[in-house]
């Protein structure tokens, strides 16, 4: 015990002020980071509009981070960000990208053929949604990754395998298939599962989920994956799903058959990165009258419809000016049963302060063109703030 806490003091004494708090007895340690953000949203309206509410200062994080090693067999993570706690308080509606509990969860690996994480946390799903926040030029993810149209947080248990020399790796899990609703306790009166696998492999070597070459790869190096979930979620007659479970666009869980097939590729060389990522989705509704059918008949959907996206991204770091540079492309298509789709363009800056883990970040939105059943009150959005980050 003595052993343990001389160490400790040791180690917050001789920390950098920018650095994480790391306690350990050798065998076992604990990091302890947080996370502080906040900015500046000013939006352009459409005419005809008034609500100019989202022209505002907000806090986004203010999170607390702990991940504990105990001895070769277990890892655990704890993620909690009491800014959006409060605001999902106040509001009682949860903002899929920012839950407020981000990660609780624990890995067992003293199997030799697995890992298996068992919890809540990020699925292993979309690669674009595995990105940590604090990492990217961007304040907000792309509409098809944050949490409006699939889930990216769950409870469940996963089954994790990497060879290779961790070039390849390979996910399979099964949630409750509610994404952050899915904490109150519950499933929905279905009582099915989701579940999702993930493989994907890298050359020459190892490629972590990140967007932006910070190191500056010296050799050219390539990612891609391929992703898949299935969810059968058939209500019984009478019963219908958790307020706000369908989300936004009435995809997020659907009283019916859902498959969700994804495809992803990442570059890095020399400061520049890039990423493609696309998405379908095909939704079979048991209900012949599902408001997901827009009023067609039976004999003219087939029982079904299809919707998805895709996002193009590309960036670039420049050492000597310590600035990240970004530009994204996103297109949606919510309904094939609906005329048309959305595309939206985001180009952000973020500058690096000196000998920090710190950022100023700037973002803008720019809606291209929209689906009818996507509406916003805003044309174009500007986002300026602050990151800080104690890791």
């Amino acid at each position: 015990m003595r052993k343990l806490l001389l160490t400790t003091l040791l180690l917050l004494i001789s920390a950098p002020i920018f650095a994480q708090f790391v306690i350990t007895n050798g065998k076992s340690n604990i990091e302890i980071f947080s996370n502080f953000s906040g900015f500046y949203n000013d939006q352009i309206l459409k005419p005809g509009e008034v609500d100019g509410s989202k022209n505002r200062f907000k806090l986004r994080d203010a999170q607390l981070g702990i991940e504990g090693h105990f001895g070769n067999d277990f890892e655990c993570s704890l993620k909690v960000d009491f800014a959006d706690m409060a605001a999902n308080n106040i509001n009682k509606v949860i903002d899929p990208e920012n839950p407020g509990l981000l990660n609780a969860n624990v890995t067992y690996k003293g199997f030799k053929f697995f890992d298996v994480e068992m919890g809540y946390g990020k699925l292993y799903y979309s690669r674009n949604a595995m990105v940590a926040f604090e990492s990217s030029a961007y304040w907000q993810s792309a509409e098809i990754t944050r949490g409006s149209i699939f889930s990216v947080r769950d409870v469940g248990v996963t089954l994790k395998k990497n060879f290779w020399h961790q070039r390849a790796n390979f996910y399979l899990g099964a949630y409750s298939g509610l994404g952050e609703l899915s904490l109150s306790g519950d499933n929905d009166p279905s009582g099915q599962l989701e579940y999702i696998s993930r493989f994907d492999v890298s050359f020459p070597c190892r490629y972590r989920y990140q967007e932006v070459d910070l190191r500056h790869s010296p050799i050219p190096m390539f990612s891609i994956g391929i992703a898949g979930r299935y969810a059968n979620k058939k209500l019984p007659t009478g019963t219908t799903f958790p307020t706000d479970a369908a989300s936004t666009y009435g995809l997020k869980v659907i009283d019916g058959q859902r498959y969700i097939y994804g495809f992803d590729a990442s570059f890095q060389y020399q400061g520049f990165s890039g990423q493609f990522e696309i998405h379908q989705i095909k939704a079979k509704p048991q209900n012949p009258n599902d408001p997901l059918f827009q009023n067609y008949t039976l004999q003219q959907t087939n029982g079904y419809l299809f919707a998805g996206g895709y996002i193009a991204q590309i960036n670039y770091y420049s050492k000597k000016f310590r600035t990240i540079f970004s530009a994204r492309y996103e297109e949606l298509d919510l309904n094939d049963l609906v005329k048309g789709n959305s595309k939206r363009f985001s180009p952000a800056i973020a500058y690096r302060l000196k000998n920090t883990s710190a950022m100023i970040k700037f973002q803008y939105f720019n809606i291209l063109k929209e689906e009818s059943i996507d509406p916003q009150s805003w044309k174009e959005q500007f986002r300026l703030g602050f990151q800080f980050q104690l890791k």
